[in-house]
């Protein structure tokens, strides 16, 4: 073939062309990689603060999605008012943290021991902080800019913000290891889980440990929230799309090892409903991730970490 006068070399065109697939074919693996961190992050960042206060004090937060919308929320009102985006998550959080801690001093604490009794109160706290953001908040829909732009790899482009909530995810299960298994808090809180009554024997104001515990899970549904808040539309009613795959995780996890648990769940769901998603479509992806739930307790009835933990016992 002749171009402007010049043959093209028969091995130069294929050249060309086995550059163009390479090119295709980093953009795929790429693109794949991208999906499976972007819902690893989502549900281990969404999930640790329930698995937290399941795993530690044995309470099912209902309330748990309402939490996070509340820390969303409170990240676009702050970053509106002209706080920086990531100091306005920090307040997020910390606004979150103490709110739970408040409910768990005048409502939560009376209802330790009883599953069902939790799970009324929980469930009535997420419809009144829901109905009562649309009373403060209207029905509208609130919005804040994604920060960091986009990056564009083989032809496509991808959300940078989204690279960077996996990153902070990896950050934060590293830090919450460190807490709960190097620190003296960690070391109480884990007591006061195991047995109660020893832990109170040795000193531990147990009532003050199950306090800090909530208002620690709390803090980081309302961290989880204002992470997600740039990536949706907020609406006072969309706590509920939040708990549902947060809850999925948290119950395949299991609280036998809370940080065990989150990692492992996270990483399994994630994949599942990355390729799921990736291949059919969000609905798909959605709808694999709760059969792969089922189906996870159908074989394992007391979730990953319970199973690992009656395996490692075995092996003692």
């Amino acid at each position: 073939m002749r171009l402007g006068g010049l043959e093209e070399l028969p091995g130069c065109q294929d050249s060309s062309r086995l550059g163009a697939t390479d090119v295709q074919l980093f953009g795929e693996i790429f693109g794949a990689i991208y999906l499976y961190l972007d819902s690893m992050a989502f549900l281990f960042l969404s999930a640790v603060g329930l698995i937290i206060i399941l795993g530690m004090m044995g309470i099912t937060n209902l309330a748990h999605g309402e939490f996070m919308m509340l820390g969303a929320y409170t990240a676009v009102l702050a970053t509106r008012a002209g706080l920086p985006f990531p100091i306005s998550v920090v307040f997020a959080s910390l606004m979150v943290g103490l709110f739970g801690m408040v409910l768990e001093r005048l409502i939560i604490r009376r209802f330790y021991g009883n599953l069902l009794q939790s799970l009324v109160a929980t469930w009535g706290i997420s419809l009144i902080i829901s109905q009562g953001m649309l009373v403060l908040m209207g029905p509208s829909l609130q919005t804040i800019r994604m920060p960091l732009g986009g990056i564009t790899v083989a032809g496509k482009a991808y959300a940078a913000y989204r690279l960077l909530l996996a990153v902070i995810a990896i950050g934060l299960l590293i830090v919450m290891w460190y807490v709960f298994h190097r620190t003296k808090f960690g070391m109480r809180a884990r007591g006061a889980m195991q047995n109660a009554e020893i832990a109170e024997a040795m000193g531990i104001n147990t009532s003050r440990m199950y306090q800090f515990t909530f208002g620690i899970g709390s803090a980081l549904a309302g961290f989880a929230g204002a992470l997600y808040a740039p990536t949706t539309v907020l609406a006072p009613l969309y706590g509920a799309s939040f708990l549902a795959p947060a809850f999925v995780t948290v119950v395949v996890s299991g609280g036998a090892n809370v940080i065990q648990g989150a990692l492992i769940t996270s990483v399994l769901l994630g994949i599942i409903e990355g390729t799921s998603s990736r291949l059919y479509g969000t609905f798909i992806g959605r709808m694999a991730l709760l059969a792969a739930a089922m189906v996870i307790l159908r074989v394992l009835p007391t979730g990953i970490s319970g199973y690992l933990e009656t395996r490692g016992e075995r092996a003692r």
